[in-house]
């Protein structure tokens, strides 16, 4: 049977967001993301990991810059116990026009596929406005954190999405989401 998952933002959500790193070593957690990551995969809860890398199109950094700033991000996660289902990004410029950019659902589909992934019982995290598009559009919901770029989100843009339900949307950081999932969709 095909299980939840959340959809988690990496850059402002996970991680700090550095602009478009370039190496390695400029990925740090941001506090709590572990212990949320820890708690999806405790509760049998999908944790995946999509988003938009467009520091390749645009030729900052490269996709094996990108994936070892996963290889670290892996790292720093099971050093806290907690781990990752899977790992999905764009590489595209925004105005490429692909289906794989956040807020399209091409992300979503091949994690399903690839995981066993229900879309229907599942939501996304992170601190764009994309991201609960994402989930508004294609998923049970789409949740705001304040970190990162959370705080510039409008807070209007995030209540007047499909399927939100304003303020129980918005959330200080991603564990506060997440607690806030395990409570009420999946509890």
């Amino acid at each position: 049977m095909a299980r939840p998952a959340c959809f988690l933002d990496r850059d402002g959500t996970l991680i700090i967001d550095r602009g478009y790193a370039r190496s390695a070593a400029e990925i740090a957690l941001l506090p709590g993301a572990a212990a949320a990551v820890r708690r999806l995969n405790e509760r049998g809860i999908a944790a995946v990991l999509v988003s938009n890398q467009s520091g390749i199109g645009r030729g900052y950094c490269t996709a094996q810059d990108i994936a070892a700033q996963h290889e670290r991000l892996i790292e720093l996660l099971a050093a806290e116990g907690a781990y990752l289902d899977g790992i999905y990004f764009c590489p595209h410029l925004p105005e490429a026009g692909c289906a794989c950019r956040k807020p399209a659902d091409e992300l979503l589909r091949t994690a399903a596929r690839e995981l066993d992934l229900d879309l229907t019982r599942s939501y996304a995290i992170g601190d764009k406005a994309a991201d609960v598009e994402l989930g508004a559009r294609w998923l049970a919901g789409g949740l705001l954190v304040l970190t990162g770029s959370g705080e510039a989100t409008p807070a209007a843009l995030v209540a007047s999405a499909p399927g939100a339900h304003g303020e129980d949307r918005v959330f200080a950081s991603v564990l506060a989401a997440v607690a806030h999932l395990l409570a009420t969709a999946w509890g």
